[in-house]
């Protein structure tokens, strides 16, 4: 008989953990919260060890098709327009580049048809010896595991966690968009109390983010463009061009946040995965790939261990140690980033480091988080 398993959530980590239990010969039912399974229109670079993980999940040549190389950690430059290290032309890059939507719809592409379910809010979680049972708008469904990667403000996490406090604040607010510009090469721009980063996301696109520190949550404002263009305009080109070529309704406005950690990432048959268990700031580009990491550890475990319960020991034992350690550099690096305390020192440091010294640490083996093998998955079973 055919396992079942309930992922909730229809992003990159709910996906990933679906198609990955479909390659152990699962079933899964996916939950997603909104009426449309979408990715808001951001972008992202995904580095050697999330690269991997796509590869172990059987997507590794569509991901590399919808992606783009990016050398934003080679271009490194002042508001000004100077160069503090600068990618060579021929480097090769260790990071490509994606609009989230393109990533998303490389996995939705090997997960089954019928298994997504949108306009599902997740109201309840109930579980036995037996199994578990998800409440979604008046409508069960049951299986053997509920995978939790419902985001940041995970509803499993509250309810199946309750003495978790909710995700915290780091101090720094940030603008994100995608604007319809070609030629646009990866970079990331130092300023004194922010940095703005550009990537490539193909088809005539480029991202940007511009994060800067803040006192507190939640302020908006009435034009957001014209908000972070007013902030920039003295920035050199192409940033300037960059807001003004993105539709002032697609600027975005977030605030950025992390989880305090867990102490574990499992209650029972539920594993929390992504975000959910693990949301962290986006300064080391490593949010979505722990996410896709985990999808393949949690179903290497389920696959390998005699019990659901043994299986999930294991995945909290593999992953939770270095989740939390990849959290905490991120948030160190974005202190660092826009402390204008520190500006003048970090800007120093990166001048005056050898250009072969910073080559090598970006490569795709200079960096201990892109180190990362994935365990072996079998091969997929026919889609049906």
């Amino acid at each position: 008989m055919t396992r079942q398993a309930i992922v909730v959530g229809g992003g990159i980590g709910g996906l990933a953990a679906a198609a990955a239990l479909r390659r152990i010969g699962w079933q899964a039912i996916v939950l997603e919260r909104a009426a449309e399974l979408r990715e808001i229109g951001a972008g992202m670079s995904q580095a050697p060890n999330a690269l991997r993980a796509l590869e172990a999940l059987g997507v590794g040549e569509q991901a590399r098709a919808a992606g783009v190389p990016t050398h934003a950690s080679g271009n490194l430059r002042l508001s000004d327009g100077r160069y503090l290290q600068r990618a060579r032309p021929g480097d090769a890059s260790a990071l490509l580049a994606f609009h989230r939507a393109d990533l998303q719809r490389v996995l939705l592409e090997v997960v089954p048809d019928g298994w997504v379910r949108t306009g599902a809010e997740v109201t309840a979680v109930r579980q036995d010896d037996d199994g578990v049972t998800v409440a979604c708008d008046g409508v069960e469904a049951s299986g053997e595991l509920v995978v939790a990667a419902d985001g940041i403000r995970s509803t499993v996490r509250r309810l199946l966690w309750p003495d978790a406090p909710p995700p915290r604040f780091l101090g720094r607010t940030a603008w994100l968009g995608i604007a319809e510009v070609a030629g646009v090469p990866g970079s990331i721009t130092l300023g004194r109390g922010g940095y703005f980063l550009i990537h490539p996301v193909g088809r005539g696109r480029a991202y940007w983010a511009y994060v800067i520190t803040a006192d507190q949550p939640d302020v908006r404002y009435e034009d957001e463009k014209a908000e972070v263009a007013r902030r920039v305009a003295t920035w050199h080109e192409p940033i300037p061009e960059l807001i003004e070529a993105t539709p002032a309704e697609a600027v975005i406005h977030i605030d950025i946040c992390d989880l305090d950690p867990l102490p574990t990432y499992v209650r029972g048959r539920v594993a929390l995965l992504g975000d959910a268990a693990h949301a962290m700031s986006p300064d080391r580009g490593q949010g979505a790939g722990q996410s896709l990491e985990d999808a393949v550890v949690l179903a290497a475990a389920v696959a390998a261990e005699p019990s659901i319960e043994a299986a999930l020991r294991r995945y909290d034992a593999e992953r939770r140690p270095r989740t939390q350690a990849t959290a905490r550099g991120a948030r160190a690096d974005g202190h660092r980033t826009t402390s204008t305390a520190a500006h003048r020192a970090l800007t120093s440091m990166i001048r005056m480091m050898p250009a072969s010294l910073w080559r090598r640490g970006i490569a795709a083996d200079g960096n201990p988080t892109w180190r990362w093998r994935p365990p072996h998955l079998p091969s997929p079973t026919p889609r049906h």
